[in-house]
């Protein structure tokens, strides 16, 4: 579906990240719909690097791309060579930021603010030197354990990871006030969908569930799983967000969720109906007791009015639209 008008020809878009989750869904976006734009992906791709807890420091896979046309570069955010090379030889006109060290359980402080803090910093400068509007990937982990609905300026990380989000924020406000460039702050919340696969455990629990399910395997929830509710979005609400994000009324921190709540019990009750099957739910106990999230859900009302988003996906739409991609994965990455 296209989300605007403008044809977009002529005109360059860098997307960090884009060997990711949502930033590959970004770039075939534009092939898809804008074909005449000219798309630079940029990620630092997986190396087998792990940060301490074991998780991969770089989630972006080649097999996220297979079928993009577009320019591709090999490359970290934290290389100032790199950034000034960009700087010089290319004339953005948009860059979509969803570059982060992403994972919620890293412990590496010094790591995640040089690379979603001050990595940044450099980004909003390319922007500002290009006269490009940026439109960057910010985190409903700003709002840690605040209340229910959350609302911007109401936030308390609980974590480094949305600390350093927090302060992407806080850096943005900055330049609001002294360039002329839109800058779009979006806070995404539980997203689901294709392309997902290859964030390994930190994917959404509707695919590891999936998979549990494909597996012939009793889906293990949380005790209370049915009182623990999340804003989960599917991909192509948050692609919609993005792309409204580059023509906003003004610019500013969004939210970008569904604005409803859901529970973990949920997903496996609508993924068992889509697959077909009727596995019994084992309960364990929460570990996360005190650091866990167990009510999120998006205030979308400034969202929706500076920028037209509207979401279209309830959950089980997306569930029934992704679960075609579950099964595949499934045969192609899992058995």
């Amino acid at each position: 579906m296209k989300y605007i008008e403008d044809t977009l020809q002529d005109k360059t878009i860098l997307i960090t990240g884009g060997a990711g989750f949502i930033g590959s869904n970004l770039a075939f976006y534009f092939q898809n719909n804008h074909p005449d734009a000219k798309v630079v992906v940029l990620d630092s791709f997986r190396s087998g690097e792990k940060l301490s807890n074991g998780n991969l420091k770089s989630f972006g896979h080649f097999k996220n791309l297979l079928g993009f046309n577009g320019e591709i570069i090999s490359g970290d955010i934290n290389d100032k060579d790199l950034l000034l090379d960009l700087e010089i030889n290319y004339k953005f006109d948009y860059i979509f930021h969803e570059a982060a060290i992403s994972d919620t359980t890293a412990l590496e402080q010094d790591l995640m603010i040089k690379t979603n803090v001050n990595a940044y910093k450099d980004l909003l400068n390319l922007a500002v030197a290009h006269d490009a509007n940026m439109i960057y990937a910010s985190s409903a982990a700003t709002y840690g354990n605040a209340e229910s609905p959350q609302k911007v300026g109401r936030e308390a990380p609980n974590n480094v990871y949305g600390f350093s989000k927090l302060s992407m924020d806080n850096l943005s406000r900055q330049y609001m006030k002294e360039s002329d460039i839109s800058i779009v702050g979006l806070r995404y919340f539980n997203v689901y969908g294709p392309r997902e696969y290859f964030k390994n455990t930190t994917a959404s629990m509707i695919l590891q569930f999936g998979h549990q399910l494909l597996a012939g395997k009793n889906p293990r929830l949380f005790e209370n799983s049915d009182k623990i509710l999340r804003d989960f979005i599917f991909i192509e609400d948050i692609i919609a967000a993005n792309i409204k994000a580059m023509q906003p009324k003004e610019s500013g921190i969004y939210n970008v969720g569904t604005g409803k709540a859901r529970s973990f019990q949920d997903i496996v009750d609508i993924l068992q109906k889509e697959l077909g099957t009727t596995f019994t739910c084992e309960y364990i106990p929460n570990p996360f007791i005190g650091s866990y999230q167990f009510h999120t859900e998006a205030d979308i009302a400034t969202t929706k009015e500076v920028l037209g988003y509207e979401p279209r996906f309830e959950m089980e739409d997306g569930i029934k639209s992704y679960v075609d991609e579950i099964k595949r994965m499934y045969e192609e990455e899992v058995k």
